[in-house]
């Protein structure tokens, strides 16, 4: 263990700018991107969203006014104990102020904590489980893309709509899983349908042949995937092998990405419905973010829900940084005024943050297309419905964020 998170703890430091002028006033601010670059969920975040951090740096305009501006990257390999180590020693050693992303939920639930306690900036765009701003709010922390409330209540309640108001989930046996059948549950439920079990499954399954069995027999109308990344797919491809949805149940795929559909191909994903706050080619200004993210990503893939959030995050969080004029290390400060000042991005447009710390902007209800109405790579998506940012994520009246009591 000891040599595994030394080689994770080896960060790659991106340096942007110099000069003694940015030291002297205090215009310095390191950013700690903390994901998963090479496992379940590197597409998904990885090093799309280390890239992402670069794109918003040299878009702030901050470098020009003499900033200094450091990115370094770590690996928590979905282990909440490697994260919080990470974390930890960004905040001592490095002098980290910012970090942002943090996939798997467990893991950026613990990172929550850890950035309370040193006084740093939490921007988690990577983390789904709507805890982080609801029982286990921070006043160092904004929850910035999508949470589990906004997943289950867009696809959640269009299905039970549409007639699947029976449930059985397959859910993945952790923080983010559970709380993704829970929100759901609530949703379905209040639209008058019904849960009539679920099976946890370990992270990273390659086999989901006896929890499909299991979903199979249930009879319900509807098998909610409480999972994300690489399960996702693998349980999608897994269920049309055993003729689930011909057999006349639908999959809903909980938590998806445009990476996943791209994995999966039109032939097995088409018709899949689910919510997602960001796809590029929603108007102008997200295609033409796309398309530079495309031309300087390895693999040349379009950007993901969580990527276009740590750009997104980051632009607001220097903005505020500019608007302060330096003194970039009081958290708690810094999140303060991010919260009282609009955001306004290329990625979701104009928007405002709660006092619980959850950014709000709108949803969007998707459906894979049929390879037949695709007209070329990535165009994957057909809109079925926009969902107001004041109706996609939990309304602040029913926000259990300890500081909304303060």
């Amino acid at each position: 263990m000891k040599r595994t998170v030394s080689t994770l703890m080896m960060s790659a430091a991106l340096v942007f700018g110099a000069g003694q002028a940015a030291f002297a006033l205090d215009k310095v601010a390191k950013i700690g991107v903390l994901n998963d670059q090479s496992g379940l969920y590197a597409d998904v975040t990885g090093p799309g969203s280390t890239l992402a951090a670069q794109m918003a740096v040299e878009d702030s305009g901050l470098l020009a006014k003499g900033w200094k501006i450091d990115i370094v990257v770590g690996d928590h390999l979905h282990k909440p104990d490697v994260g919080v180590n990470i974390a930890r020693q960004w905040f001592d050693r490095d002098k980290v102020d910012v970090i942002v992303d943090v996939p798997t939920s467990s893991v950026g639930l613990a990172v929550n904590n850890v950035v309370k306690e040193k006084n740093g900036v939490y921007l988690n765009s990577g983390s789904g489980t709507s805890d982080l701003s609801n029982s286990q709010c921070s006043p160092n922390t904004i929850h910035w893309a999508y949470d589990t409330y906004q997943l289950a209540n867009g696809t959640g309640s269009a299905m039970v709509r549409s007639g699947g108001d029976t449930w059985f989930f397959l859910t993945a046996d952790y923080a983010f899983g559970s709380a993704l059948e829970r929100d759901t549950t609530n949703a379905v439920t209040a639209m008058g349908g019904k849960n009539i079990g679920s099976v946890r499954h370990p992270l990273n399954t390659s086999d989901f042949s006896s929890f499909l069995l299991q979903a199979q027999a249930s009879k319900a109308k509807v098998i909610g995937l409480a999972n994300a990344g690489g399960d996702t797919i693998n349980a999608i491809k897994q269920a049309s092998e055993f003729g689930i949805v011909k057999g006349g149940q639908k999959l809903a795929g909980l938590l998806m990405f445009i990476s996943d559909v791209h994995a999966l191909g039109l032939n097995v994903a088409n018709g899949l419905s689910f919510t997602e706050t960001f796809y590029w080619d929603l108007n102008d200004n997200t295609r033409g973010f796309s398309k530079r993210f495309q031309e300087r990503s390895k693999n040349k893939s379009m950007p993901t829900t969580v990527q276009a959030g740590v750009y997104s995050s980051l632009i607001h969080y220097f903005k505020v940084l500019d608007a302060m004029g330096g003194n970039s290390h009081d958290g708690l400060k810094v999140v303060e005024k991010m919260k009282a000042t609009p955001t306004d991005d290329i990625i979701f447009g104009k928007g405002t943050i709660q006092p619980n710390g959850r950014k709000l902007h709108p949803a969007y209800l998707f459906e894979v297309k049929k390879p037949s109405e695709s007209k070329g790579p990535w165009d994957y998506y057909k809109l079925v419905a926009t969902i107001p940012a004041d109706q996609a994520f939990t309304p602040l009246e029913k926000s259990s964020c300890p500081l909304l009591k303060m």
